[in-house]
């Protein structure tokens, strides 16, 4: 099949952030499955005019490419209802959206775009059940996996570089626990955004989890443990992976027989010192997790059967809404000048508030968390507000 991906080369659109793990994972995936595949960036809105600039690009992508799948990974309200519904209205291509951090986006993003699809993906299971109670059937649920190009036999504890390393963005409560497990005096070796090393190449990461005798996970987002890409990839990789417990956790790997969970500080300093102290036992369950990945948890795995679920669903649904050209839904998506002056108000008052870095970003956050809590499913179409207000944001 042809597959036209739209979602981001770079975490956030931005290249400082290093490759994004959908981009490092499905496109190869995706072609080592057969697959004809091509990328719209849809992340770096700096990259376009204006978001009517971003969706003629993702229309004339699909008229050039015509693909068969069109597989998109959405960040919030970068791609209009309007454009999916006119992408759904050939007739010739599956809409399917990988939804991302469900156990807090399905409320604010996923359960308003779902109509607008032919095909939901969600990493979180316990989700489904809200979106079928919403009357959104066409959901699948699905997992993040190791890249099966990356696969590699574990190394033996006595040949490790790094006593214990994290791979990942330095923030909030990841960085509190790097600074009391040092306080332990346990020192971890971190590379990411925002730590001292910086982010590391996409090809880079493999062999750090490798020479790493453990890699620490820590799976806290916005509340939740949530079951990450990285969860995978350290089995995948050859490495020895100490992880935060999340909920399914079980579901895809036994804890202390292919990888190893803590529950708290002293857990995780205890854990720590018993592994690098028994690292027969650290090589056995490092072999352990990656057989079982390699077995059931890369790429290819998911992507055959969620693209089976998604050329099953049924194509006759009706529209979510009517569909205009594309010239009319631009039309609407114009800065009048009432909007101008409310987002010139609100930035200097964010500034004020917050600094100039920060005010222009929790601006664009109030009148998004204001229009999708009034307006729902209006922000994610070409005439809602944070998107004429706020295109590169």
């Amino acid at each position: 099949m042809k597959i036209l991906c739209a979602f981001g080369q770079y975490n956030y659109g931005n290249a400082e952030r290093g490759e994004s793990p959908e981009y490092s994972a499905f496109l190869p995936a995706l072609r080592n499955l057969g697959h004809e595949v091509r990328l719209v960036e849809t992340w770096n809105r700096r990259a376009y005019a204006d978001l009517a600039s971003l969706n003629r690009a993702l229309l004339d992508a699909v008229e050039d490419f015509r693909p068969d799948v069109l597989l998109s990974v959405q960040m919030n309200y970068e791609i209009w209802l309007e454009t999916l519904e006119l992408i759904r209205a050939r007739g010739d291509v599956i809409t399917l959206s990988w939804a991302t951090d469900d156990s807090w986006k399905y409320r604010e993003v996923s359960r308003f775009i779902a109509g607008s699809y032919d095909a939901m993906a969600t990493t979180y299971d316990h989700v489904v059940a809200q979106y079928r109670a919403d009357g959104i059937d066409h959901v699948f649920a699905t997992q993040w996996a190791a890249i099966s190009d990356r696969l590699q036999e574990p190394l033996a504890a006595a040949r490790c570089r790094y006593p214990v390393s994290f791979i990942g963005t330095s923030h909030g409560s990841r960085s509190q626990w790097v600074e009391a497990l040092r306080a332990r005096g346990i020192e971890v070796t971190c590379f990411g955004y925002g730590w001292p090393n910086g982010p590391v190449a996409a090809e880079e990461m493999p062999r750090i989890i490798r020479e790493s005798f453990i890699s620490l996970n820590f799976a806290n987002s916005q509340g939740e443990n949530q079951i990450k890409a990285r969860l995978f990839e350290v089995p995948g990789a050859g490495g020895f992976l100490l992880t935060e417990p999340a909920r399914s956790l079980e579901n895809y790997y036994r804890a202390g027989q292919e990888i190893a969970v803590f529950a708290d500080l002293d857990d995780l300093v205890a854990k720590i010192n018993h592994y690098l102290a028994h690292p027969q036992a650290r090589d056995l369950i490092a072999q352990a997790g990656f057989q079982r990945t390699r077995q059931e948890h890369t790429y290819e795995h998911r992507f055959i059967q969620l693209l089976r679920f998604a050329q099953s669903t049924s194509r006759a649904r009706p529209r979510a809404m009517p569909v205009p050209t594309f010239e009319q839904a631009a039309a609407r998506h114009r800065l009048t000048p009432a909007l101008r002056l409310l987002r010139n108000v609100l930035m200097r008052l964010g500034a004020l508030a917050f600094g100039k870095e920060k005010g222009p970003r929790a601006a664009r956050r109030l009148v998004y968390e204001l229009s999708w809590r009034l307006a729902g499913r209006h922000t994610f179409t070409a005439a809602g507000w944070p998107g004429r207000m706020f295109p590169h944001d």
